[in-house]
């Protein structure tokens, strides 16, 4: 049982740790350890199941429109993130996904656009997907190619996606093209592509080491009505940024679940492990790594929920999102490494928990900005301070 001291903290509000606890319950009955090998079928299994359960309507801004608040509350979206990761991997990615994928609707859609697509990712009868990154733009974002050229009421878009979650089962993408109002980042634009729209293809479906629903999109003269466009004109790098900044730090929160759930299976481990005549954990070797694992989590905790706290608040959380995810995703992989570590020949064994976390952890270091971008934000968010 992981520890849950840190729901006292002043981070949180009474309501933060009765979610956590119910969440808990629920995530025990329905996801702890569910494993499908069709992981398209389990994708949606559990978009479905996150959805009748509410817990989706958490990931969607406001009442109005199927969400249970006005705006997302972060700290909610962390614990959600934290407690299913802890439990099981792909139940977090479903739930995240949900959220990234229809958190620029939340944020700039017009009202026919969230009435029309919000309510349906609450109740998980939609699935959601965000389309950023391509070939040869991951962390540049300025160096996108796939283009839409306006046509009337229309634009009309070609070019491709890459890296894209949810690729292949989303029933629509939030997709970001550029339209060349300015060079650069300044030349983008946003917009939402339903999955059966003419001239959108699955090009590739890509498997990656921990099983998730990934997929390079390809769009050849695809048109998409104007009334699709989230935001202005040109803002599409503005509402891309947005977008990830409410779910940055919560990307530490999945990672902190996993590290959790690590040090669980590690103390576990080590307390019943026979070797040499005592167990694992009288050795010292032993104690010193299991405090240093402890040690990583509780900063990674701290970072993360600083960071959630802050935004809540309505303060700017570039740099201190940046330094949790980085920190968080790091210290989770040491401390995931480190369990396996424990388990010996037993922890490279395939379904072993410490096995899936290994495979699980890796790709947090890269998506939503790669370990080495979070870096250059905090050194640039640093040097603006001089």
């Amino acid at each position: 049982m992981s520890d849950k001291n840190y729901l006292a903290w002043p981070f949180f509000e009474a309501r933060h740790a009765v979610l956590e606890q119910a969440l808990d319950a629920w995530a025990a009955q329905h996801v702890a350890g569910a494993h499908e090998e069709d992981v398209d079928a389990a994708c949606r299994h559990l978009v479905r199941q996150l959805g009748e359960g509410g817990w989706l309507r958490h990931a969607i801004g406001g009442k109005a429109h199927g969400g249970a608040g006005d705006s997302i509350d972060t700290r909610t979206i962390c614990l959600i993130r934290e407690t299913l990761a802890r439990h099981n991997g792909l139940a977090d990615f479903a739930f995240a996904m949900q959220g990234l994928g229809s958190g620029a609707i939340s944020l700039f859609g017009s009202e026919a656009n969230r009435a029309d697509y919000l309510p349906r990712v609450a109740r998980g009868e939609a699935i959601a997907a965000f389309a950023l990154s391509e070939p040869q733009a991951g962390s540049d974002v300025a160096a996108m190619q796939c283009a839409a050229v306006q046509d009337g009421d229309h634009y009309v878009l070609n070019g491709e996606k890459t890296w894209i979650s949810n690729g292949g089962i989303a029933d629509f993408y939030v997709v970001f093209a550029r339209t060349g109002e300015q060079p650069g980042a300044r030349g983008i634009s946003a917009f939402i592509v339903d999955a059966d729209a003419p001239g959108l293809t699955i090009a590739e479906r890509i498997n990656v080491i921990a099983p998730h629903p990934l997929a390079r999109l390809r769009f050849s003269d695809c048109r998409i009505p104007s009334s699709k466009r989230l935001g202005e004109a040109g803002q599409g790098f503005k509402v891309a940024m947005a977008t990830l900044d409410v779910f940055r730090t919560s990307v530490a929160a999945a990672a902190l679940g996993f590290a959790r759930r690590a040090l669980d299976e590690a103390l576990a481990r080590a307390t019943q492990r026979q070797m040499f005549g005592q167990v694992l954990a009288d050795f010292q070797l032993t104690q010193a790594k299991l405090a240093e694992m402890a040690t990583g989590i509780d900063t990674s905790a701290l970072l993360t929920y600083r960071a959630a706290w802050q935004r809540d608040q309505g303060g700017k959380v570039t740099k201190e999102a940046a330094m949790a995810k980085l920190h968080a995703t790091e210290t989770a992989q040491q401390v995931i490494d480190a369990a396996l570590q424990m388990f010996g020949g037993l922890g490279v064994v395939s379904g072993q928990v410490v096995e899936s976390l290994y495979r699980e952890i890796r790709a947090l270091r890269i998506y939503e900005g790669a370990t080495e971008v979070q870096q250059l934000i905090i050194a640039r968010e640093l040097l603006k301070e001089i």
